[in-house]
């Protein structure tokens, strides 16, 4: 019941596209059979069995119309403090913090107009999702560019992001990387969330090979080595279905030289 307990807002040809498509390569292939074009039969058979198999990755593996799992234990494991969700749209990362850490507040951060295929997306679906995983009085929404945050310097205990920041430009995903080392406090932990091209995207959403900053490949080092120029430190990295991770912590600024002071032992 949890796939209606949300509405995230992907439009349908995302969550329903593959059950349509479904009913009619079956229909196709019933009527191909009966009248005895059984190989075209058999071809419009095995379309429909893909479309059935993409109808459950989207909505039970790759989740659209659910939260998204947390991927790593180490995030914020103390359970509290004050959480950024830099590109949050209709709130599925916001509800991964919210409820796997029950005990922190998340600030949602979008300019709510790129759609990105939510129909309709504002604070208001956000806040709605939020209300029906019961955690809304911890959700704060703003509206605001992740590029140039709104925020003062060493905010925010943690952060994430999740396919957002790889919809930008090379020069965006550096200025982005840099305000949230700005935003953070020193040692504060920024787990990235992005879309890694495995057999699951490949099998029920192959038109996604072109999709963001690397034209759909994840490329675990060009991020890595962004992360790590912008002053944080790699700390875990993995994958689950649809996704690539990264665990980050925010390097503390280099500790000076009083005047006069010496630097030998």
């Amino acid at each position: 019941m949890d796939l209606l307990r949300y509405d995230f807002g992907y439009e349908w040809p995302w969550t329903w596209g593959h059950a349509l498509a479904a009913a009619v390569f079956t229909l196709l292939a019933v009527g191909l059979y009966r009248a005895r074009w059984r190989r075209t039969g058999a071809v419009m058979a095995a379309l429909a069995a893909w479309a059935v198999a993409g109808a459950v990755i989207v909505n039970l593996v790759l989740r659209f119309s659910l939260p998204i799992v947390l991927p790593t234990e180490r995030f914020l494991t103390g359970g509290e403090g004050r959480v950024l969700d830099a590109g949050a749209g209709s709130g599925r990362s916001a509800l991964m913090v919210l409820t796997a850490r029950p005990r922190a507040t998340v600030t949602a951060l979008d300019i709510f107009g790129a759609e990105y295929g939510i129909g309709g997306n504002g604070p208001e679906r956000l806040l709605a999702n939020a209300r029906a995983a019961g955690a809304e009085a911890r959700l704060e929404v703003r509206v605001g560019d992740m590029r140039a945050m709104p925020f003062e310097p060493r905010t925010f205990d943690g952060a994430v992001s999740a396919f957002a920041i790889d919809h930008l430009s090379r020069p965006d995903v550096e200025r982005t990387f840099a305000e949230m080392t700005r935003v953070l406090k020193p040692g504060g932990q920024f787990l990235l969330l992005v879309i890694n091209q495995d057999a699951w995207v490949r099998t029920a959403l192959p038109f996604f090979v072109h999709h963001g900053y690397f034209g759909g490949r994840a490329y675990p080092e060009r991020w890595r080595s962004g992360l790590e120029r912008a002053g944080f430190r790699v700390i875990d990295e993995g994958t689950q279905p649809g996704t690539l991770y990264f665990l980050a912590e925010n390097a503390p600024p280099a500790v000076s030289a009083l005047p006069g002071a010496s630097t030998r032992d």
